[in-house]
């Protein structure tokens, strides 16, 4: 059989980090719900020379997954998180300390924003928000004591295509650690480490979990930023159970084919909008008129279900019966399950304005039939008209 590391990726999803010859020649590596591990001896105890020492250190259910993550990233370590939140803050607070400097996208998931506005600078980290388009012009704003530049591309709400390759160049250049949320196009859409990002990290709760039952993030790091990963990992006591390992795990088996419909099915819905009057524009960097598809085309090999719609001013009782009427599309604040969610969004942005024509709303294709959902959505704009 060929060494991993050649194998593709969607081969890598369905083998990687199995465990059958420790369990009996088991497909999946059975769920291990465990605090207390038991040591055979003294002499075993103090040499520390075991697998497993304790429930929140690690089990076979955490290293089943921390390993399939781990080859489809192509890192060198991944850290298991209890939620994608969990996650950012992790690889933050690895990098960053009392008195240092990080430089944050505008468009950033909300939360990110809140963790930093509020926890960060509690502890002296000061942060400043830079234009998702900066690319290279990154280096203007790198202070003595910048310690990292978080990207997230395309960006929350209004999906920005940023230039990683461009500000992971400039970042390292001045010694700082670059960090991504690859939530939208996961490792298999987008390879963070061949793009110079030293920290990937993934709100597993999404495309990785894929059912919409499980709450789960990760950090995944190159070589030179494991010890420190692994060390604010253990101090800070974070863990995940062995179910959710579990749930995710399975979800991560089948995300290449679930990742090809729902990005099948976006791309479908997105073209029908555009031609639809009540649509002002479409946020999906797959399309070709968009501003980012061409550095989309550039670094991506993908792109999946979640995309925004700006639409033509209307009244917000027009709005509700758009919203009330849809039957398949549920309003739900997640995405990357295998069902469609739909749901206002508002922004808060200080670097680069985005000045929205209309109401922005949020959109996730699921893996129902997009002709379904593409009528679903028709009798919500006849509702919205009529309501006018």
């Amino acid at each position: 059989m060929a060494d991993e590391k050649d194998l593709k990726k969607e081969t890598r999803a369905v083998h990687a980090g199995r465990m059958s010859a420790e369990h009996f020649g088991m497909v999946n590596t059975p769920v291990y719900r465990a605090s207390t591990i038991l040591y055979p001896d003294l002499a075993t105890l103090e040499s520390g020379k075991v697998p497993y020492i304790y429930g929140r250190r690690g089990t076979p259910s955490s290293q089943s997954l921390e390993d399939a993550v781990t080859a489809l990233e192509g890192g060198a370590r991944t850290v298991i998180c209890s939620s994608g939140l969990n996650a950012i803050a992790l690889a933050i607070l690895s990098v960053c300390n009392a008195g240092d400097h990080l430089l944050m996208v505008d468009s950033c998931y909300a939360p990110t924003r809140t963790f930093c506005d509020k926890t960060l600078s509690r502890f002296g980290v000061e942060t400043t928000y830079y234009d998702p388009l900066i690319g290279s012009e990154i280096k203007t704003l790198f202070r003595p004591n910048t310690k990292a530049v978080f990207c997230e591309s395309p960006g929350s709400l209004t999906f920005e295509v940023q230039d990683v390759p461009a500000i992971a160049a400039a970042a390292h250049v001045r010694g700082a650690s670059v960090l991504l949320d690859n939530t939208w196009a996961t490792p298999l859409y987008f390879n963070a480490f061949a793009h110079g990002v030293d920290l990937s990290i993934q709100a597993a709760t999404k495309y990785v979990g894929g059912h919409a039952d499980v709450m789960i993030g990760y950090v995944c790091a190159n070589e030179s930023h494991v010890a420190r990963l692994l060390q604010t990992h253990h101090d800070l006591g974070l863990y995940a159970s062995g179910d959710d390992c579990f749930l995710a795990l399975r979800g991560l088996r089948t995300i290449p084919v679930r990742l090809a419909r729902h990005g099948e099915t976006a791309l479908k819905l997105a073209r029908w909008l555009q031609a639809w009057q009540e649509v002002s524009r479409v946020l999906y960097p797959a399309l070709e008129d968009d501003p980012g598809h061409e550095i989309w085309k550039r670094d991506f090999t993908g792109a999946t279900g979640l995309f925004g719609v700006v639409l033509k001013p209307v009244p917000h009782k027009a709005l509700a019966a758009f919203f009330d009427s849809l039957k398949l599309f549920g309003m739900g604040f997640s995405w990357g399950g295998y069902e469609s969610l739909i749901v206002p969004s508002k922004l808060h942005r200080t670097a680069r304005s985005f000045d929205a024509e209309g109401p922005l709303i949020r959109i996730h294709a699921g893996l129902e039939d997009p002709e379904d959902l593409i009528a679903d959505l028709e009798h919500g704009f006849a509702q919205m008209k009529a309501a006018q």
